[in-house]
């Protein structure tokens, strides 16, 4: 059984599910993504996503009409395996197609590339066993990665920052997409602790500290679901 907290973008609420490995991802077209593969190697038993990234899958399974395998969806940050500021953190990106031909796996980009649904689709070239494409949101605080949350924001990227700053020891009491006082606290006694402005804004410093710091750590005692 897991815990899959949804975002809904367009009128900025989240959502939470108890789902079964075997059962649709909330919002996912009929039984084109279960559970168990958007979580893929992740072993966290809560997950988050948004509705605009489902519908982007979903769409993108409808044109491309065959099954669309998925390799690596889900991680969460103190996990690992993606780069520091990955979007599969945020639970919107897909490595897909590791099982197609090489044929296959261009229709698969080509097509994601034409329905200017996904925020990103990995040039070709860099993905040569395998199709990436994310449903990423927001100005990023940094050339690329995730944007500045401050009081007041929600969403996946919230989640992540309440993740993060959990694992490294800075209790946010909650896991739950909200940017409230707790949430503000943990990050300016972080940026306390690391030389930054005690501001309570998680700009592009304090997300490059941040990652850099809980990226891969594995879960830590502070962890919470």
């Amino acid at each position: 059984m897991a815990k899959i907290i949804v975002y809904d973008e367009d009128n900025d609420r989240l959502y939470t599910y108890q789902k079964n490995e075997d059962d649709p991802v909330p919002y996912s077209y009929d039984r084109t993504l279960l559970v168990g593969e958007f979580r893929g190697s992740s072993k966290s038993n809560t997950l988050w996503t948004t509705v605009r990234a489902m519908e982007a899958w979903n769409l993108t399974r409808r044109e491309y009409k065959d099954p669309i395998d998925v390799g690596y969806a889900f991680k969460r940050i103190w996990e690992g395996g993606h780069g520091l500021q990955s979007q599969h953190y945020a639970g919107v990106s897909f490595d897909t197609g590791q099982t197609m031909s090489s044929s296959e796996r261009r229709r698969l980009y080509y097509l994601a590339k034409s329905l200017n649904v996904w925020g990103y689709v990995e040039p070709i070239n860099m993905t040569p066993t395998w199709v990436h494409f994310d449903r990423r949101y927001g100005k990023p605080a940094c050339s690329a990665g995730y944007p500045v949350l401050k009081s007041g924001s929600k969403g996946v990227y919230v989640l992540i920052l309440q993740d993060a700053l959990n694992a490294l020891g800075y209790p946010t009491y909650g896991l739950d997409g909200i940017f409230g006082a707790n949430t503000k606290k943990a990050l300016q006694d972080f940026q306390r602790s690391n030389n930054l402005s005690a501001d309570g804004v998680c700009g592009c410093s304090s997300w490059r500290k941040i990652t850099g710091e809980v990226v891969g750590i594995g879960r830590t005692s502070t962890v919470i679901d």
